[in-house]
């Protein structure tokens, strides 16, 4: 017998290194090894400090906005959303990983009943006690084919994901912020620059009223002047409305009201942002937390494969208690009142009309869904570089160009109003450099807050936005849940 048991405990120490799990090869990245190339982008630069690595507070530079992304990450709901999850799958991992090891359990009871005499025996009623005390194990099986080792490997693996999701909440929220409060501070602009066009629309309408009272201005010349006062007074509530609406879309991401003694935001055409190395499309393999979280998600299901696999073999369960027990409380530990009790189970699958290979087909499906999810990862993290790299030059080229066109509608307006003056030119000169001097800082504003917009988009995509600061890299890694 003690033979017996031997071999049994040790072809199960053997089998339990056992695994069904298929050997994971990571994908290939189904992208070219380098980013494009052409005349839309400017030449790589190497740097010290990769995007991903760089504190968002060393690449945001306004004191104001580093203030409101510090409190978004302490607010925001979505963010504490998501760390919650992880903290969710966290105890689920623990649950499935407490499967390896037998839960054993200490258990007392007592009872004392009364037979009536017709249903006794012996013909008299009678009162009857039993008591007893163990100690045991229940249904604990082993894991001889990896099936609860699979579950648990799934359950880590799915734990890893989230915690990828929430760094990827985490830089989405950063750039989020970051691109309201940009919004923010460009319609504050456009509206100061509509408030100080109106003035001169106004100015302009008194002098064509005055003109037209003495007889020099027509009466086309005050409508025109009055269309332009009008249609400034338009854009105006416009852009008041636009402010109030940023405001209110910036205090939803912060989590709470914006700060009475904020300070004052920097100037749009300000140092605010610090330049981002591209580095190569492999760094987004190792630093893009989606694209680690879709890794993750397809190291679960090929675990699951494993478990799916492990169904197909026999499952082996063990029960087993011991302690005492007796009729009277007090001979509860006396000699002669110790028993056990050794039971177990085997449970072979023979006819589940196709169940298991069913779940099994169904399982190598969801790998198969997770390969595509992940190389479509890759794939939409390399056009997001890539369109931000594009963007970094041309909007470089473009604003110089919209700079330009600014000074030279600066210039036409000087020289319209001069010779309108003068009583040179008519007032629909005039009116008409107004208009192009007034539409060219418009585009102006929205150009300088596409390209900040973009930068920061790019800041993103190359996995920026999780350190506060450079240099934190080296322990800020997820880890298996510990408990």
């Amino acid at each position: 017998m003690s033979k017996s048991l031997i071999s049994l405990a040790v072809a199960a120490a053997l089998l339990s290194g056992c695994s069904l799990i298929p050997d994971y090869k990571q994908p290939a990245a189904p992208v070219a090894a380098q980013y494009p190339q052409g005349p839309a982008y400017a030449p790589a630069d190497a740097a010290q400090v990769a995007a991903a690595e760089q504190g968002w507070r060393e690449f945001f530079r306004d004191p104001a906005l580093q203030r409101l992304i510090e409190m978004s990450l302490q607010n925001n709901r979505d963010l504490r959303v998501a760390a919650l999850n992880v903290d969710a799958y966290a105890a689920q991992f623990r649950i499935q990983r407490a499967d390896l090891l037998p839960a054993i359990s200490a258990d007392a009871a007592g009872t004392r009943q009364r037979t009536p005499a017709d249903l006794s025996t012996s013909g008299r009623s009678g009162i009857s006690s039993s008591y007893s005390a163990t100690l045991g194990i229940s249904a604990y099986e082993l894991d001889l084919f990896g099936r609860i080792r699979s579950l648990s490997q799934q359950a880590l693996e799915s734990y890893l994901s989230t915690e990828e999701a929430r760094r990827s909440t985490q830089i989405s929220l950063v750039a989020s912020v970051a691109n309201a409060y940009l919004t923010w501070q460009a319609d504050q602009a456009l509206y100061q620059l509509t408030q100080d066009t109106l003035k001169t629309y106004e100015e302009s309408l008194r002098l064509t009223t005055r003109s037209s009272e003495v007889g020099v201005a027509s009466a086309l010349d005050l409508s025109q002047a009055r269309t332009a006062v009008e249609g400034a007074r338009a854009n105006l509530a416009q852009y008041q409305r636009q402010v109030a609406q940023d405001l209110n879309s910036l205090t939803v991401l912060v989590g709470a009201s914006l700060p009475n003694d904020l300070a004052p935001g920097q100037p749009l055409d300000g140092d605010l942002l610090s330049e981002v190395p591209a580095g190569l499309p492999s760094d987004l393999l190792t630093r893009r937390p989606d694209i680690l979280q879709a890794e993750h998600n397809l190291k679960a299901a090929n675990a699951n494969i494993g478990a799916a696999r492990a169904a197909f073999f026999p499952s082996i369960s063990l029960t087993a208690s011991a302690g005492t027990a007796s009729a009277d409380l007090d001979g509860l530990f006396k000699g002669g009142s110790g028993r056990w009790i050794f039971s177990p189970a085997i449970s072979l699958p023979i006819f589940n009309a196709g169940a298991l290979q069913a779940s099994l087909d169904y399982s190598k499906i969801q790998k198969d869904i997770n390969v595509a999810n992940y190389e479509k990862a890759i794939q939409t993290a390399f056009q997001e570089v890539s369109d931000g790299l594009s963007a970094r030059k041309t909007y470089t080229d473009q604003l110089q160009a919209q700079r330009d066109l600014v000074k030279s509608s600066e210039d036409y307006y000087r020289l319209a109003d001069r010779r309108y003056r003068i009583g040179v030119d008519s007032h629909l000169t005039l009116l008409d450099a107004q208009r192009s001097l007034f539409s060219a800082q418009q585009s102006l504003i929205s150009d300088r807050l596409a390209q900040l917009t973009a930068e920061v988009n790019l800041y993103k995509a190359l996995g920026g936005g999780w350190y506060e600061r450079s240099g934190q890299a080296n322990n800020a890694e997820p880890r298996p849940p510990q408990g």
